[in-house]
């Protein structure tokens, strides 16, 4: 079950992306944030965004972005870094235009499809990666809902 205060910092994170009144169909929240919103994993702490064109150039009016080693991507980090923006991922074959495209609308904010942030999870390979992936089956099997109200 997600503890209160993981709860309260999640909502607050959507709170914050909500406010910057990013233009529609320009953005999508990946990373572990679509496993949080759906109730496969506990809040994370951060959440990632890809972008495009307007949602870029919004974000990028509110700070400059800085390139970020080694995989030599261009973020903006809003928040202390729990809120990061991206016109790309930096691991694996990812198409920005195709996890904008086909995201689900939850609570009013875009969220990638379970199959692309998985797809990526099982590339990366990293420890929480390979967490979040066992979760997901356990999920599936009718494991805990931890979703945030």
């Amino acid at each position: 079950m997600i503890r209160a205060s993981q709860q309260r910092q999640v909502g607050k994170l959507f709170s914050r992306l909500r406010a910057l009144h990013l233009p529609a169909g320009d953005y999508v929240v990946f990373g572990s944030g679509p496993l949080v919103v759906r109730g496969i994993i506990e809040a994370s702490g951060d959440l990632d965004v890809v972008c495009r064109k307007a949602a870029w150039d919004a974000v990028c009016a509110l700070a400059p972005p800085k390139k970020v080693a080694p995989w030599s991507v261009e973020l903006v980090s809003f928040d202390q870094d729990r809120l990061t923006f991206g016109r790309s991922w930096a691991i694996g074959e990812v198409d920005p235009d195709l996890l904008i495209d086909t995201a689900e609308i939850i609570d009013g904010l875009p969220f990638a499809q379970l199959e692309h942030v998985l797809g990526y999870k099982k590339l990366s390979r990293r420890p929480k990666d390979l967490a979040h992936l066992e979760a997901y089956r356990a999920w599936l099997s009718g494991g805990p809902d931890l979703s945030v109200p």
